[in-house]
């Protein structure tokens, strides 16, 4: 059986005539998945015998919800299981300006990045579009409000899933859908270099963030295991490619680890790295996880990192932590749900 929720209305309308409906069946059933209505039977004017047809064909694949988590700022961690067991997890954050969720795209990652929770146990398999949609439906569920922004930073590395992800783009984006434009999409890479280019031929409008956290390939090498494929220097130039062909301009992530990429020599060779590329600076103050040796940079060390990049014309920001009293960080409260459930 198939997630009707990988399906674009076009293939569910195509669905409908090899099976002897009528294809405006199609429209009346992706308008009831998008109101929360995820039973077949539930669907009031759609007939007995579609319905019947439905079920052998299809699943509503909503994960089911095992734990919610809200922190003090509001912040609300989604804890969910899929129809094989598999669980990822989801936050929702609210901004004055609406209400933002961050994804997962594969349950684990085979990155490899040393601080993060993701990837301690590798990459168990890819979503599919419909699975990461169906997180931003879950959520709404929860929260009964309107998802208007959606960013592709939660557990595995949407670059390398990335079939999947171009299509759940495209169905989030879709004014028969979620109808959420592409400018409030952000797409999280750690630099897989001909897939931003691949990327930016498609001339989609959303954001590009890209975890660079280091200043030379050593240091890079040492944080994140993609450096020994790809040079700064070909991450760099991929960049200048994707914002000539967008003109969409780039975040960079830099996360900041005590004595090893937060010193002042740091900030000014960033800043030199990036005095051409139209971007900005998101700088990030790691969460510590136990399982890893990094530490949290100092506000000093983090203001001074800050002040040195704009006295150099970068444009930056300093990431509001969100969610850190429920382990709102890629991968930490799936990892610990996953870890209570061997003891018990």
């Amino acid at each position: 059986m198939q997630n009707i929720l990988d399906l674009s209305l076009k293939e569910l309308k195509e669905w409908m005539i090899s099976n002897n409906e009528n294809a405006f069946r199609a429209k009346q059933v992706f308008d009831w998945l998008y109101k929360g209505i995820w039973d077949f039977k539930d669907m009031k004017n759609i007939n007995t015998g579609t319905i019947y047809k439905l079920n052998d064909y299809f699943y509503i694949g909503i994960p089911k919800l095992i734990e919610k988590y809200t922190s003090k700022d509001g912040t609300i961690k989604l804890l969910a299981a899929y129809k094989d067991g598999n669980i990822v997890e989801c936050v929702v954050m609210k901004y004055q300006y609406g209400n933002s969720i961050c994804v997962s795209t594969q349950v684990g990652c085979r990155m490899g990045c040393k601080f993060c929770a993701s990837t301690i146990e590798g990459r168990i398999r890819d979503l599919t579009s419909g699975e990461i949609l169906s997180q931003i439906l879950l959520a709404e569920s929860v929260i009964r409000e309107r998802i208007s922004n959606v960013v592709l930073m939660g557990s595995g590395e949407p670059m390398d899933n990335f079939h999947n992800v171009i299509k759940f783009i495209d169905l989030v984006t879709s004014s028969e859908g979620l109808n959420i434009g592409q400018r409030h999409i952000t797409l999280s890479t750690c630099g897989i270099v001909p897939k931003i280019y691949e990327l930016a031929d498609m001339k989609y409008q959303i954001t590009l963030a890209i975890s660079l956290h280091a200043v030379d390939d050593v240091k890079r090498k040492e944080i994140m295991p993609i450096a020994n494929k790809y040079t700064i220097k070909d991450l760099l130039d991929a960049c200048n490619y994707y914002t000539k062909i967008t003109n969409r301009r780039i975040t960079f992530e830099y996360a900041l680890v005590k004595d090893v990429n937060d010193s002042a020599e740091e900030a000014e060779k960033l800043s030199s790295l990036l005095k051409n590329i139209l971007c900005h600076v998101n700088l990030i103050p790691i969460n510590e996880i136990k399982e890893k040796v990094f530490k949290k940079s100092s506000l000093k060390s983090v203001d001074k990192f800050l002040t040195i990049l704009k006295n150099n014309g970068i444009e930056a920001t300093i990431r509001r932590e969100m969610g850190s009293d429920i382990n709102a960080a890629c991968g930490q409260l799936r990892r610990s749900y996953i870890e209570s459930q061997r003891y018990e």
